[in-house]
């Protein structure tokens, strides 16, 4: 049954925290199997998959479920089902390979592509309405860098799509069959840290329920971070407010790292002046840009692939363009994307959701006029280094896959790196419902149901609780809003499209004196109730970590790979560089630290070869 957040878990009474600036902070505890914080695709597929295997498990999340983030995805979930043409999962290894520059882990590719297709059609038995052909299979339209026989054929059709609302199809259907198999929900809970034990590992999480200002605190055998990328640590960004890697910040605060945060994916086309997204399905049903000359100009960067090369090539192409004088509009800042050619027949059947953005946002008619479009942030292909089954590693000893106890993580907050350097478009859905669904079979492996707990420290909960309280009783003379924007415009500016070495180090320089800055924070509103003043303020503590670590990260990176390029250093360098980037934060001392860990370079089987690196050929 759901619950509202009233109800208690295992009914343990009340407990006064120790109080902070004179005030005190009652807990109520709750006992769990699992608990999975977030509630988009991944966090609903790990809850789905944890409780039909019988154990007792919470989700945790900060908006109703089907408001979460995922509800935004539009073109669809990458499967080799081979309905609209041959195709196999080697093809689509070798494309996520490729399209991750070579720092995907090998062994993590494989699980995602040979359990791509049993895990979309479960989702179509869980009642996904997806989009049909005519005699009745999924329909599945071609997608950025999704090729057949290695490369060496034409497009493939792999996107699994339902029209261009595929993951508000997901969501629903995930969070319904998530409460058939009794999984209690604490919806508006924003979670504030994770409760770690002396060992090292992980106890459970705290949170806040927004609508009553109490403190919870969840035990859990198994902990699971699905809380999203922080997309909003940008000023212009298809993300959600709510993106604000609420997860990922725990982690650091935990004393573990983040992975490859340096990785942040522009999606070509955000519309100009929103940044809402087109998706690239729009493309893949024949859509194509054009400079302020009407030249298709994607067939002098990528002659072969075009409009549908992946989405780090396309995103510098338009900039580019821009910056040589041939952009379009007054400005001569943006981009035209063009479906006015395609029959309106077939806008309305498969892009019904973009031509009603289009005329919102952009007040244009598909049929009849471009849109306007630029490069805008949409991923984060950094986040928590996990393994394919979603338990989040650390360095410890010289190992750097030394798993975390009791911590897992997925979906975007995740970094299992089956998307390396930069992702491929529709790669994104089939993590999330892959992963989640790994996680669960962990948990499900690990995990037995009505065993005891180990025990709490004594202090379990004393730094969450003087974090919060010293946010909410900030009475420094910079308002969060302020500090927010100085965050935004310094990432915008300086960890963008294209980067060097001066302008990271000024952002370097820049980002960590507003991190600093971040001391003299003011909030105005001391309540516990609805306070959105306090919420933004934790939410936005969050965010600068984050940026702070991608910030470093970049400047540390001196080659261009992925969606991380340097004109400095124009060229991909596999012999120093092969090596995933880790990111400790001490956001006490306010210092970062960065390690490496090597790209796992090996397969999970002998039916594909490891796949060289090979110069870049689009």
């Amino acid at each position: 049954m759901a619950s509202n957040g009233t109800g208690n878990g295992a009914g343990q009474p009340h407990r006064s925290a120790p109080a902070q600036n004179g005030k005190a902070y009652p807990i109520t505890d709750h006992t769990f199997d699992v608990v999975v914080v977030g509630a988009g695709g991944a966090g609903l597929r790990a809850t789905l998959g944890a409780a039909q295997a019988g154990l007792k498990t919470a989700c945790i999340t900060k908006v109703f479920p089907t408001r979460s983030h995922t509800v935004a995805a539009q073109g669809g979930v990458a499967a080799s089902l081979g309905n609209m043409g041959k195709d196999d999962w080697r093809w689509h290894m070798y494309d996520t390979v490729k399209g991750s520059d070579w720092l995907g882990d090998q062994d993590a590719i494989e699980y995602l592509v040979r359990e791509a297709p049993a895990a979309v059609y479960e989702l179509e038995h869980f009642g996904v309405p997806f989009s049909r052909t005519e005699d009745g299979k999924i329909y599945q339209r071609p997608f950025g860098g999704m090729t057949t026989d290695f490369g060496q054929g034409p497009p493939a059709q792999r996107t699994c799509a339902a029209a261009d609302r595929t993951g508000h199809a997901m969501l629903h259907t995930l969070y319904g069959q998530s409460l058939r198999h009794s999984t209690e929900f604490f919806i508006e809970y924003f979670a504030i840290d994770l409760i770690m034990d002396e060992e090292g590992a992980c106890r459970g999480v705290i949170a806040l329920c927004l609508d009553d200002g109490t403190l919870h605190r969840f035990r859990a055998k198994k902990t699971i971070l699905a809380t999203g990328g922080y997309g909003r640590a940008y000023f212009s960004a298809t993300s959600a407010h709510t993106c604000t890697g609420d997860g990922n910040a725990m982690v650091l605060r935990a004393g573990l790292p983040l992975q490859d945060m340096e990785f942040v994916q522009f999606h070509p086309t955000g519309i100009y002046g929103a940044g809402c997204l087109i998706t690239e399905g729009s493309r893949g049903e024949g859509g194509y840009l054009t400079n302020s000359e009407g030249e298709r100009f994607m067939e002098r960067y990528a002659p072969s692939a075009k409009d549908l090369a992946s989405r780090d090539v396309v995103s510098r192409a338009m900039t580019l363009e821009i910056r040589e004088g041939r952009g379009v509009g007054k400005q001569k800042d943006h981009i035209f994307l063009h479906l006015d050619h395609l029959d309106p027949a077939v806008l309305h059947e498969r892009l019904p959701g973009i031509s009603e953005s289009a005329k919102i946002f952009a007040g244009v008619d598909v049929t009849r006029e471009p849109i306007p479009v630029l490069p805008t942030v949409h991923y984060n292909m950094g986040g928590i280094p996990t393994n394919y089954h979603g338990e989040v590693l650390t360095k410890k000893d010289g190992d750097p896959d030394t798993v975390v106890p009791g911590l897992m993580a997925v979906g975007e907050a995740a970094c299992v790196s089956v998307h390396g350097a930069n992702r491929l478009g529709s790669n994104s859905l089939i993590d999330l419902v892959v992963f989640g669904r790994a996680a669960g079979l962990r948990c499900a492996e690990t995990v037995t149901s009505g065993e005891g707990h180990a025990p709490l420290p004594a202090d379990a909960s004393d730094k969450a609780i003087a974090r919060l309280d010293r946010f909410r009783h900030a009475a420094g003379s910079t308002p969060t809003a302020e500090l927010r924007d100085r965050m935004q415009q310094t990432m915008q500016s300086n960890c963008a499209v294209f980067r060097t070495g001066e302008v990271l180090e000024e952002g370097h320089q820049n980002i960590h004196a507003v991190w600093s800055a971040s001391q003299d924070v003011r909030v105005t509103d001391r309540s516990l109730i609805w306070n959105t003043d306090l919420v933004e303020t934790l939410e936005y503590d969050n965010l600068i970590a984050q940026a702070v670590v991608t910030m470093d990260s970049a400047r540390n990176r001196t080659e261009s790979r992925g969606a991380h390029a340097r004109e400095d250093f124009p060229d991909r360098d596999d012999v120093n560089w092969m090596k995933h980037t880790l990111s400790f934060c001490d956001t006490g001392a306010r210092t970062v630290t960065l390690e490496d860990r090597p790209v796992h370079a090996y397969t999970l089987s002998n039916e594909i070869d490891y796949i060289e690196p090979k110069t870049r050929v689009y």
